[in-house]
């Protein structure tokens, strides 16, 4: 473990084992778990559960974003608008993708490819993974908080279902902008939450290194925001997720993906767009 941070150390010690006993990990260790670079990001995801995905490309305003991926895409013989948020593994792919920050045109192409989803009937399944919103100047510049406010009242009223699958980090408004769904699920070593463990503690304490008794204090993990009705489903993980092993729990979000459109193949746009509203307003 030499030349290794202990955050580290802990998540590759919990990633490698063969058998977790999953009530005993503490919630600082899913959160570690949520950021292991071993852990499937959305392109995985997209690749090994839809049959067919074609990506599209543009805000139509200044450009591409490689932090937001989506497209076209199919599965059991329907078509839906797949979006994600892409981390990058190598430092050139994390260059590329900005390591899972969005600027603000990743967030206008989002809503780009939801307003063509709603126009074309598709449902939206939205995979939700960054530590945040990119807060660089350029960002700023480029009217970042406009960006993620447009689409919070876009996705709010849109006439098609939307699921959104937090599958590692949820951070911030950066997360919610893709996660005003009709269904909010989240796979077991996933976290949801308003900043990051570091954040608070440097908030609340001024020390930044009470990170385990923040995650603790936050109730960031899936399990805790399923008692809270923050979220609607939790997807167990029997071992920690992984890219090289991704078989069964495809499987498993797949058919929960196709029972979801099942479900929502009996209810009319127009209902959807108020059933996601009225959830929002129970909080």
């Amino acid at each position: 473990m030499a030349g290794k941070s202990q955050k580290e150390s802990v998540a590759d010690e919990l990633f490698n084992v063969e058998f977790v006993d999953r009530d005993e990990l503490t919630p600082w260790d899913r959160v570690l778990l949520a950021r292991d670079k071993e852990r499937p990001y959305a392109l995985d995801y997209i690749n090994g559960i839809f049959d067919e995905f074609m990506e599209l490309h543009g805000d139509r305003a200044f450009g591409d974003d490689g932090a937001i991926v989506g497209g076209i895409a199919s599965i059991d013989g329907k078509y839906v608008t797949v979006i994600g948020q892409q981390k990058g593994r190598s430092i050139k792919q994390n260059i590329k993708r900005n390591f899972g920050m969005p600027s603000p045109e990743g967030y206008r192409k989002a809503i780009r490819l939801m307003k063509q989803a709603e126009k074309f009937h598709r449902p939206i399944i939205c995979f939700v993974d960054t530590p945040g919103a990119f807060c660089g100047m350029e960002a700023e510049e480029r009217g970042q908080g406009q960006a993620i406010a447009n689409n919070l009242y876009e996705m709010s009223s849109l006439e098609t279902p939307v699921l959104s699958i937090v599958i590692g980090e949820g951070g911030s408004g950066g997360a919610l902008a893709m996660a005003v769904a009709n269904e909010v699920w989240m796979l077991e070593n996933s976290m949801y939450s308003v900043l990051s463990p570091e954040g608070f503690a440097s908030i609340l304490w001024k020390d930044g290194d009470r990170t385990a008794q923040a995650a603790e204090m936050m109730k960031c993990t899936s399990k805790e925001l399923e008692k809270l009705q923050i979220v609607d489903k939790v997807i167990d993980e029997p071992k920690p997720a992984d890219v090289k092993d991704m078989e069964s729990l495809n499987f498993v979000l797949k058919q929960e993906i196709i029972n979801f459109l099942k479900r929502y193949e009996k209810i009319t746009p127009k209902q959807a767009a108020e059933e996601r509203y009225e959830r929002f307003r129970r909080f």
